[in-house]
């Protein structure tokens, strides 16, 4: 049956109905303003003119580039190499500077910083945390408690080598196992550890004279007769507040009996010589560096 379109009347304008009306309630036919028409055709219009000038389709093996060739990719790599280029000046400056003088340099002491602070999240941080808060057998090199010294050149001679780690030139140092070679009994090397906890400041421990007596004769050729540490073969400070493989009575035994001896990567191979001294400026600069 066909639909009867008729007008009614209303207080403003006259309305067309599309013919439909049930319980005397009428559909009317109110169409989109043209302006509104208008301004949509375009947006189709614009639209797919920016489909085929940027990149758009997805496709099996791959999409659309676009006539213009546009990529926002090839756009920050682009600017990636700006940037190195405009970096490369002041690494190179870094490079054939010593050390001493990069950080006399504010420019460079920038530059250098900011290198050092990435390339040390990106590959010292896993062991030594953030900011070089250390953990649990790996130094905390914003402590002030330095193993082979804390100045600029002798943490970029760390990095450079490494220790215990292959290199030729890497820092060695090693602890007798005093328990499990035998050298000490494990009395002895618990009197022993009575006269280290006094050294570590634990709480609760007594002097030992014979303790003392027994540190003297092994122990002290290396860390000192007080436990002040000999940087020269690496020996830690015992006299100390920060130890790398805790601070309990039961530690000081597990270290002396069987001794852990912790490695560090050398980095001579896999950083470039001003990233090596970008990360010792940055390390150094954490709290901890003399």
């Amino acid at each position: 049956m066909a639909l009867k379109t008729d007008k009614i009347v209303s207080p403003k304008r006259e309305v067309e109905t599309t013919g439909h009306e049930w319980d005397g309630l009428a559909e009317l036919n109110n169409p989109l303003p043209k302006w509104w028409l208008y301004i949509f055709a375009a947006c189709i219009v614009v639209a797919l003119v920016q489909m085929l000038l940027y990149p758009s389709i997805p496709g099996i093996t791959g999409y659309w580039h676009g006539l213009l060739g546009y990529s926002t990719r090839a756009g920050v790599e682009r600017d990636v190499k700006a940037l190195v280029a405009e970096r490369a000046v002041s690494m190179d400056r870094i490079a054939a500077l010593p050390i001493a003088d990069v950080v006399r340099d504010p420019g460079l002491l920038q530059v250098a910083n900011t290198s050092g602070h990435i390339t040390f999240a990106n590959n010292c941080q896993p062991c030594h945390g953030a900011g070089g808060a250390g953990a649990p057998g790996y130094p905390a090199l914003a402590a002030g408690a330095w193993i082979w010294g804390g100045k600029l050149e002798d943490i970029e001679l760390t990095l450079i080598h490494g220790i215990r780690s292959g290199d030729a030139d890497a820092r060695m140092s090693a602890m007798p196992h005093f328990g499990a070679d035998a050298i000490l009994s494990p009395a002895e090397i618990q009197t022993v550890a009575d006269h280290v906890a006094t050294l570590y400041g634990i709480a609760g421990a007594a002097p030992s004279a014979k303790g003392a007596e027994l540190f003297a004769a092994n122990c002290a050729a290396c860390h000192g007769e007080a436990g002040e540490g000999n940087r020269s073969v690496g020996a830690p400070a015992l006299k100390s507040r920060v130890h790398l493989y805790g601070d309990t009575r039961a530690a000081i035994v597990a270290q002396v009996t069987n001794p852990r001896q912790g490695v560090m990567p050398f980095w001579n191979t896999r950083l470039d010589p001003a990233t090596i001294k970008s990360v010792a400026i940055y390390v150094h600069g954490l709290g901890g560096g003399e």
